[in-house]
């Protein structure tokens, strides 16, 4: 699955999430398309024509253009004579027939990356109930789209780091990092496919497969990663989401699997065994 795929996914269930804890009729969405100034309308729920499906809307115009303009949520009560919003799209809305509509944007970093909708078919007033569950539905896409940056930023790196992979000294140290991060960063990953890809990845750093006695499990090797890269056990607590003792307890199995009494010397022992870059 491309990520492409797996952000259509994560708009989708943004989308049936918010309907169900709003009960609005209908809710729709998309992103902001690379290289271009709208936001394409890709996924929606609920509708009942395809009129909305596709459709392109440019900053600055309409109630979503309002709020990829100005980077905050907007609402109207009645679309079509709303004096608030610009009406390009009337048409479409109309065919919809949609009337009380919120636009929420999904900003990540600060830019606007996209858009979501809840609509009712009815003129009357989205309260504030209505306006937090769409902007909660927002906060879920704008996670799924920094890990996505994570991820997509790391396996470049790897990318450029494969050629010292026979070279000592910081070069290496930032593949051992860039394994530390994919690691920590999989388990947050919704996606199966997606968070099997950054586990492969993963793989292809360690220099080879290690034999069946030196095996870890996944939640010891994430801290025993985040070790080889210079973490504290706090830092390594708080990277990978975990309590601090059970990152210690984690560290104790794997020392004690691997044969060492410090972690130095767990560390030493998973490179040797091929476990760690």
């Amino acid at each position: 699955m491309t990520a492409d795929t797996a952000t259509a996914v994560e708009i989708r269930g943004a989308l049936v999430r918010l309907r169900r804890a709003t009960g609005l009729p209908v809710a729709f969405g998309g992103l902001v398309e690379p290289g271009r100034q709208h936001v394409r309308i890709s996924e929606l729920n609920g509708n009942t024509t395809s009129a909305l499906s596709g459709l392109p809307v440019t900053s600055g115009n309409g109630l979503g253009g309002r709020a990829v303009a100005f980077a905050r949520p907007c609402a109207v009560t009645d679309y079509t004579s709303s004096r608030q919003i610009s009406h390009e799209y009337d048409i479409p809305v109309a065919r919809e027939g949609l009337h009380s509509i919120l636009a929420v944007p999904v900003v990540v970093r600060r830019r606007v990356r996209g858009v979501l909708y809840g609509a009712l078919r009815t003129p009357q007033p989205l309260g504030d109930r209505t306006l937090d569950a769409a902007m909660e539905a927002a906060r879920d896409v704008e996670q799924a789209l920094v890990v996505q940056d994570e991820v997509r930023g790391l396996l470049t790196e790897i990318a450029r780091s494969e050629p010292a992979r026979e070279a000592a000294g910081a070069a290496w140290e930032q593949v051992r990092e860039a394994h530390a991060a994919l690691r920590a960063l999989a388990p947050r990953i919704a996606d199966p496919a997606l968070r099997a890809e950054l586990l492969d990845a993963c793989r292809l750093l360690t220099p080879s497969t290690p034999p069946a006695a030196a095996r870890l499990t996944p939640r010891e090797l994430d801290v025993l990663a985040c070790l080889a890269a210079g973490a504290t056990n706090a830092a390594a607590s708080e990277r990978l989401a975990l309590r601090p003792e059970t990152v210690k307890s984690y560290l104790r199995s794997a020392m004690r699997k691997l044969g060492a009494h410090t972690r130095g010397e767990a560390v030493a022992a998973a490179r040797r065994s091929g476990l760690l870059p």
